[in-house]
């Protein structure tokens, strides 16, 4: 109650959500010199109690679900979903300084060339109104900003211009044992670029092996988007966090404040320039309640697409166990994969990517807390099942479909009276032929390891990656996309919406170093217009 959360005056930009894409837009717009305001409807974290190391004790202890580490549930947070599939939204959800980087895996991939022209290249789908090369330098940039740790040894990836900031994790000791199958079956593995340094990288410290990668990295190896957060605020930027924007102030063509309530009363943020990057939900959802009578079906929506083409990354897996130790639970994250599979992509079969796990099976510290035994039965057992297990995980492509999308559940309100997102998820067949095919490989590798398979996520079990894609996607045509190539609205002059909501397909590999990229374009763009 004691924090200054009032308008800031004759602010130039006001970024809407302080995750990686608004952290990073705040950040170089005030090292240009720009009077910049950053609301986000969460907390500030780091000020928070418990802090990072109780949170990171929190996530092991099987009285907590992943939601409740960072404070995810109540009415702000309410939501439905009506689709064909269920999609349990709160299980990957933050809000707060950092947003869903405070708690993602920290894989940044860059999207394959084919990737930018599905239509064209695959027979389904729609093509990019940009291509590789047009994002390929704010790659580099925003590899630079998160400080990514990777090796230029992907056979089947784009091309690159410069080395990694941080050279790549060295291979697990289970890689080592996944490389001597996949050789056997001539599939080709290779580093995973990990937005976490393996050294000292920009005042943050390397890896130190917690193992709790997701939902807490508490040393500050994993980026997370405070850092930028941190960094526009030194440049004069200044970030109110508990600020839930509820409405978009507007005339015509122009956005005229962003009304937000904070816990101590509501207010309205002036500026000349918005930057709406509040993710693939959220972002559709403020949209849609700021209808007026000039634009009845929702703000920045006269094609109709706001909401619609709501995309996300499917998973497919298959894991067991060996009779010898594989070292699962070393590594709390991927350190090898392979992209051999993933242009073999047509109308049929959609793009496909492999993971080779590091973090099988349930930790020692899970068994134990869950554990039934005590003393050395407990060790006995322990000794006999950890350390064991192995599986193999991929990302499979969803394409974008009108009858999935992020609308308005009237029937139900937030903490402030407002109609919650209702996430209606469709996937469609080929997505499940897809997550067929990767089975296929997984089991083989699995064999050719000598493992004993004991479970598949197949297309019946398969769930999303939470990776929110396409409901504010981008195109030159206004009847049919809502920004332009610069990601500016075609309704409005001076809203740019910096996010993953903007990507018309979802290939197959992780959205962050994508969104990144697109945020410094976005950031560019609207310097310029200033």
């Amino acid at each position: 109650m004691s924090v200054d959360r009032s308008p800031v005056p004759d602010a130039d930009v006001c970024v809407i959500g302080a995750g990686p894409a608004g952290s990073l837009v705040a950040d170089r717009l005030a090292a240009s010199g720009r009077e910049v305001v950053v609301l986000d409807a969460g907390p500030r974290f780091e000020d928070e109690d418990p802090n990072r190391i109780e949170r990171m004790e929190q996530a092991i202890r099987p009285s907590y679900g992943r939601p409740d580490v960072w404070d995810v549930g109540g009415e702000r947070d309410a939501y439905s979903a009506t689709g064909e599939w269920f999609y349990p939204l709160n299980i990957a959800r933050v809000k707060g300084i950092g947003g869903s980087t405070l708690h993602w895996q920290g894989m940044v991939m860059r999207l394959h060339e084919d990737d930018f022209a599905s239509a064209s290249e695959r027979g389904v789908g729609v093509d990019w109104p940009i291509d590789y090369e047009d994002l390929r330098p704010h790659y580099a940039d925003a590899e630079r900003a998160l400080g990514v740790s990777g090796a230029d040894d992907n056979p089947f990836g784009p091309p690159r211009e410069e080395p990694f900031p941080n050279p790549a994790f060295p291979p697990s000791y289970s890689d080592g044992l996944f490389a001597e199958a996949c050789e056997e079956l001539e599939i080709a593995m290779h580093s995973v670029p990990n937005a976490r340094n393996s050294e000292p990288y920009d005042g943050r410290s390397p890896c130190v092996g917690y193992g709790t990668c997701q939902p807490v990295c508490p040393s500050g190896a994993k980026y997370d988007a405070s850092v930028h957060a941190d960094s526009a605020e030194e440049r004069g930027a200044t970030i109110i966090d508990r600020a839930t924007v509820a409405r978009l102030e507007h005339g015509p063509d122009r956005i005229d404040a962003a009304a937000y309530a904070t816990p101590d009363g509501e207010y309205r943020q002036e500026a000349d320039a918005f930057v709406l990057a509040a993710g693939g939900v959220e972002t559709p959802r403020l949209l849609l309640l700021s209808d007026s009578e000039h634009y009845p079906d929702g703000l920045a929506n006269s094609s109709g697409a706001v909401g619609k083409y709501f995309m996300d990354h499917l998973f497919a897996g298959a894991g067991g166990v060996l009779d010898e130790p594989t070292r699962q639970n070393h590594v709390g994250f991927f350190t090898s994969e392979s992209h051999q599979f993933y242009d073999d992509a047509d109308e049929s079969v959609g793009p496909f990517k492999l993971e080779f796990f590091n973090y099988a099976g349930p930790s020692p510290v899970e068994q134990a807390l869950g554990a039934d035994e005590w003393g050395d039965d407990l060790l006995d057992s322990l000794q006999d099942s950890y350390g064991t297990h192995v599986a193999v995980g991929g990302l499979v492509e969803q394409l974008p479909r009108e009858d999935s999308y992020v609308g308005l559940d009237d029937s139900k309100t937030d903490h402030l009276g407002n109609p919650v997102p209702d996430v209606h998820w469709n996937v469609g067949d080929r997505a499940l032929r897809t997550i067929e095919r990767a089975n296929e490989v997984q089991r083989d590798i699995l064999e050719e390891l000598g493992a004993e398979i004991q479970w598949t996520a197949g297309p019946e079990a398969t769930g999303p990656a939470y990776h929110h894609m396409g409901t504010t996607r981008m195109g030159t045509d206004p009847a049919d996309s809502v920004v332009d190539p610069e990601l500016r609205t075609h309704d409005l002059d001076n809203c740019w919406i910096a996010s993953s909501s903007t990507f018309p397909t979802g290939g197959a590999v992780n959205p962050t170093l994508t969104i990144a990229a697109l945020a410094l374009r976005v950031a560019e763009r609207v310097d310029a217009a200033l």
